[in-house]
């Protein structure tokens, strides 16, 4: 099978303190991927050197077989990779449309072009409100973001990554923060994505994590501890003492 995400002996360290400790992790393509811990486990640092928002120390990172370690973060969705934010992330004065035209944009070839005066009837618009109904948002197209619900941000932050048509798509906590029936929103609209997007989630939602997982990662300290399919990384004594708290 195609390795879709690889990470090969992989260290960060911040002065002293070793964020991730030789991790080697594999992922196939089209896998649901959970990653866990504690907090401050290493997790969304993790994230961030796969998508070259910070350099590693040491080791590498291979997306689909090709070594994107010194790769600059804004190259990596060109080669498919997109990600949410443990943080929403968005233009908060401009409204949900031209949020999603933007990121649209970010992977066109017409934003190599300065002189090229987007309008509103452009296919880029075209493809946003395509997303915005996606995500169940198409009356919300005018409204600014800052405006928005958390929940709805939430939806955007999604329809964001995934307008880019992403092979390898990272979700740091899609549900943190959510009302009960914005999760339900959030997860149905995570399950809807096809098998063709290699997913890896982290989540603290264990019952809608575990129900989305078909392997899981477990990270302690910044290493990974215990890995496999979901019964036997649950059922693992380190995982039940570090994490489930049994």
């Amino acid at each position: 099978m195609t390795i879709a995400l690889e990470a090969i002996n992989l260290n960060k360290n911040f002065g002293g303190i070793q964020v991730t400790q030789n991790i080697n992790l594999q992922i196939q393509a089209g896998e649901r991927r959970l990653i866990i811990g504690p907090n401050g486990a290493g997790k969304t640092t993790l994230f961030n050197q796969i998508t070259g928002e910070i350099r590693p120390s040491s080791g590498s990172i291979k997306i689909y077989g090709q070594d994107v370690t010194n790769l600059p973060a804004n190259h990596r969705p060109h080669m498919g990779l997109s990600r949410t934010f443990q943080i929403i992330n968005l233009f908060n004065q401009d409204n949900a449309l031209h949020n999603i035209a933007l990121a649209l944009l970010g992977v066109d070839q017409r934003r190599f072009n300065p002189f090229k005066k987007l309008k509103a009837s452009d296919i880029v618009y075209e493809k946003a409100e395509a997303v915005l109904k996606t995500i169940g948002l198409e009356g919300s197209a005018h409204k600014k973001v800052g405006e928005m619900s958390y929940g709805e941000q939430r939806r955007i932050e999604i329809g964001l990554a995934m307008s880019q048509n992403p092979k390898l798509l990272l979700l740091d906590e899609p549900l943190a923060g959510l009302s009960h029936n914005e999760r339900i929103w959030i997860k149905d609209l995570i399950t809807s994505i096809p098998k063709s997007t290699t997913i890896v989630m982290i989540e603290h939602d264990m019952d809608v994590a575990l129900a989305f997982a078909e392997k899981i990662s477990l990270l302690h300290y910044g290493r990974l501890i215990v890995e496999g399919d979901r019964d036997t990384v649950v059922n693992h004594p380190q995982t039940k003492e570090i994490y489930l708290g049994k």
